[in-house]
């Protein structure tokens, strides 16, 4: 018993900053380890809803006007022609690369996003044409893509937005809605507003469809990074293991040096 009550002082109350530490190192490893499965979780099932969503009956974006709340994620059909002038090319995106895929995923370049007016309704869609590269070397330069300019049916996936970007600062520069421009975001409402027409409240993510027009949709899926969650969460647990591990065994020592010292 008394050498029990005296490992514990030795490991505990005369290393009080010790392991006040290793305490700190283990509470933070672990809640960073199970914030990293939380995140895995949570992408694997967004996943699992966007696909349920997907084998829903397709809508059509020409029969009525819907809301964001009842086509968010399902597949939808639209039929019109674009509006290319006043195109939106999004800057800073990465190259989607498809489940299992390989590639250059550090390669930069545009989301290409443009006004769709609707057959048969006064009604305009924006739609995410997919991915070019960018011109490293003149950068202002536009990546060279096809636009058909007659009435056709493009299908794909309705979202919110198309993703966001860091942005410094709000563009506060006068825009003219009959050319196109380069952004770092698209805001929905802004677009509405500077064009004065009646518009969907969501865009259109375009599947591939094996148009050949420049632009690259092999999208990403949402599950893409779990296994990078998965070690990121190992470790951290690491960490935390290794902390307890450290602080346990430099007590023991020294415990155990006293007991030599003291001859016991």
């Amino acid at each position: 018993m008394n050498h029990v009550n005296s490992l514990f002082t030795n490991l505990i109350a005369k290393r009080l900053v010790a392991t006040v530490s290793a305490l700190l190192v283990i509470v933070i490893g672990c809640a960073a380890g199970v914030w990293q499965l939380n995140r895995a979780e949570t992408k694997i099932a967004l996943a699992a809803n966007l696909l349920a969503r997907q084998q829903l009956p397709i809508l059509s974006a020409n029969t009525q006007f819907w809301s964001l709340e009842e086509v968010h994620e399902r597949r939808m059909t639209a039929r019109g022609h674009y509006l290319p002038h006043s195109a939106i090319w999004l800057d800073n995106r990465p190259r989607p690369i498809p489940a299992g895929g390989e590639g250059n995923t550090a390669q930069a370049g545009f989301y290409l996003l443009m006004p769709f007016q609707l057959e048969g309704r006064d009604e305009v869609l924006w739609i995410n044409r997919g991915w070019a590269p960018r011109n490293n070397d003149r950068r202002e330069t536009l990546p060279p893509i096809s636009t058909p300019l007659n009435v056709i049916s493009v299908e794909g996936i309705v979202f919110a937005h198309p993703g966001k970007v860091y942005e410094l600062g709000a563009d506060s520069k006068v825009l003219d809605p009959n050319q196109s421009r380069i952004a770092q975001n698209f805001d929905l409402e802004r677009e509405a507003k500077l064009h004065g027409w009646l518009q969907a409240p969501f865009i259109l993510r375009q599947e591939e469809s094996g148009a050949q027009d420049g632009l690259l949709r092999e999208w990403a899926p949402l599950t893409t990074g779990v296994n990078r969650h998965y070690a990121y969460a190992f470790q951290w647990f690491a960490l935390a293991f290794s902390g307890f591990l450290f602080w346990l065994i430099s007590g023991l020592r020294q415990y155990w040096r006293r007991d030599v010292v003291n001859g016991d």
